[in-house]
């Protein structure tokens, strides 16, 4: 594929580096032209370029690309970054990231963004997943926030130990798409029984989420969700 990357940082050029080892095309925009070093990515087109500026995208192609990353260290760039690939050239697919997560909310379609990657949000899922057990830890949205994927860890102790799958009677919209137990990847059959420590992986929608949690605490694996919190995100959010 033909992937346009904007911001050429140290994220921007490790994405790319990443994506030329698996045979993409890469270009690289970058607004500050200190930041551009064609060494550290010299199989990158590198474009001095302000990802924001129309006439500029225009000049550098980027109707010609697939898939549009923005990856700069500044939302409000990334957020018109996306919009204007979507809208103005009509790119396929548009990642954007998300530096601070109180701005999630915004990267979604209303803004153009397919993907959005919250490095914090997904690091804290990440150490949330490794050391909690019987609780439900969300781990990536999916489908600008659709669906999520969700982990839980079952305790030594679970009352699901030795029962068979088709036990658990799941929300509509959930899906229950891997056991992972020790260094095996289990996909689950009706008949598979569960173990303790068992790291269960599902897809649920966002509605479906919270029934999921529910379901759980019944069988003694998950505590009670906590209340949500008093401000929404769009009083809690910078710009």
């Amino acid at each position: 594929m033909k992937v346009a990357i904007a911001g050429a940082g140290a994220v921007g050029r490790s994405i790319a580096r990443e994506l030329l080892r698996s045979g993409h095309d890469i270009m690289l925009l970058e607004r500050q032209l200190d930041h551009i070093d064609r060494d550290s990515v010299p199989d990158a087109i590198w474009v001095h370029a302000d990802a924001c500026e129309l006439q500029l995208l225009e000049d550098a192609g980027l109707q010609d690309y697939e898939v549009v990353i923005a990856a700069t260290g500044d939302d409000k760039a990334n957020l018109v970054h996306s919009l204007l690939a979507k809208t103005e050239f009509g790119v396929r697919r548009v990642v954007a990231r998300v530096n601070d997560p109180r701005n999630e909310w915004l990267f979604d379609e209303s803004w153009g963004v397919d993907v959005a990657v919250s490095t914090p949000r997904l690091l804290a899922s990440l150490v949330e997943e490794a050391v909690t057990v019987g609780d439900l830890v969300r781990l990536m949205t999916l489908r600008q926030g659709q669906a999520n994927l969700v982990e839980l860890t079952l305790p030594p102790d679970t009352t699901l130990a030795g029962k068979p799958v088709r036990t658990l009677t799941l929300p509509r919209d959930t899906a229950l798409v891997t056991i992972l137990r020790g260094g095996r990847v289990i996909v689950p059959q009706p008949d598979d029984p569960f173990e303790g420590d068992d790291e269960l992986l599902f897809v649920a929608s966002s509605q479906a989420e919270e029934e999921l949690r529910v379901l759980l605490a019944r069988h003694g694996t998950v505590p009670p969700a906590a209340p949500a919190p008093g401000l929404t995100p769009s009083q809690d959010a910078e710009y």
